[in-house]
């Protein structure tokens, strides 16, 4: 194992985007070897089907972020090992209210990041969602 090689850009000639002192991803993530994870889009659901944190965008990021560490663990995988993530949000201002806890979940890594306003997502009640990619090392056949 271990052949997975990982490096992190931040070239002087890009805007560092910053906010509430957490730097909010790497513009640039070279990966070799390994295998790649692709999540789904994830939102406020517990287990149950529940929508969690109705009306309240900073305990949907923290639901999303624990649904996006439990899909990783259930391919081997785990939050450091995330290297580009994109964002659905019904508000962009306030998703950018919680960037602190959307940092426990992805500040870590830093990986390559877009963050996109909509208008809805599949249920009126969500207000993010979250896919991702990873890479781990080669799974075995």
């Amino acid at each position: 194992m271990g052949r997975v090689k990982r490096k992190n850009l931040y070239p002087d000639t890009l805007y560092r985007r910053v906010v509430k002192g957490h730097l909010l991803y790497a513009p640039v993530v070279l990966v070799s070897g390994g295998t790649t994870v692709y999540v789904s889009g994830l939102v406020s659901r517990d287990k149950e089907g529940n929508v969690i944190g109705k009306g309240d965008m900073g305990a949907q990021i923290r639901q999303v972020g624990e649904n996006l560490r439990l899909s990783l663990e259930a391919a081997g995988a785990t939050l450091d090992d995330l290297v580009r993530t994109t964002t659905y949000t019904t508000d962009i201002d306030e998703f950018f209210k919680h960037v602190d806890i959307r940092h426990q979940y992805l500040g870590r890594a830093l990986p390559t990041s877009s963050t996109i306003g909509v208008s809805r997502l599949s249920h009126l009640d969500f207000l993010v969602e979250i896919e991702a990619f990873a890479v781990i090392d080669e799974v075995a056949s």
